[in-house]
């Protein structure tokens, strides 16, 4: 199926926009392991509500993907929005967690702490890589360039999925260490 110049268009300008945010993004995160501001406000509340934006965003992704393979496209449609939605509220609140409070040290030791350092390890390098690729698979469905959204979605879908299931992990395994 052709694509319309009118969604040729958006989808060169989304893709535009899709690496400058992931451009913005990587730099923010890389600044606030750097840079601390004192606002006034204790944010330590953060770390469980992070965890639960993700879990909420892993469900989603799980009911988006339930949807589609019974060929509910509206509602695999609603499901991703939600699954962006709460992706993105996580992405904003710890960005301003990082940003205003001291790093957490994992306080365990021998075996635990490798598997600890094991998901912490692949789910930050996964998070960084996937993000750009989370923007341009769904500019692919909103510029309805479908078999393109697909055969991005197959392999961003699993890793994107790995990133929402881990972040919680990795919050419950330094819970002790708050």
């Amino acid at each position: 199926m052709a694509i319309s110049e009118k969604d040729r268009k958006l989808e060169k300008k989304l893709n535009v926009a899709s690496i400058l945010v992931s451009i913005v993004v990587l730099l923010l995160v890389v600044l606030m392991r750097r840079v601390k501001i004192d606002v006034g406000i204790d944010f330590s509340f953060l770390p469980p509500f992070h965890a639960f934006l993700n879990s909420v965003a892993a469900i989603f992704l799980m009911l988006a993907f339930r949807a589609i393979k019974r060929r509910k496209i509206e509602l695999h449609q609603k499901y991703i929005y939600w699954a962006i939605g709460f992706s993105g509220l996580f992405l904003l609140s710890y960005v301003v967690y990082h940003f205003t409070t001291p790093e957490t040290a994992f306080c365990k030791y021998g075996t635990i702490r490798y598997i600890y350092f094991f998901f912490l390890i692949t789910h930050v390098f996964l998070a960084a890589a996937i993000f750009p690729f989370i923007l341009l698979t769904f500019t692919r469905a909103y510029t309805n360039q479908f078999q393109r959204h697909k055969k991005m979605a197959r392999w961003v879908f699993p890793l994107w999925l790995y990133v929402a299931v881990t972040g919680p992990l990795v919050y419950f395994m330094l819970a002790p260490c708050y």
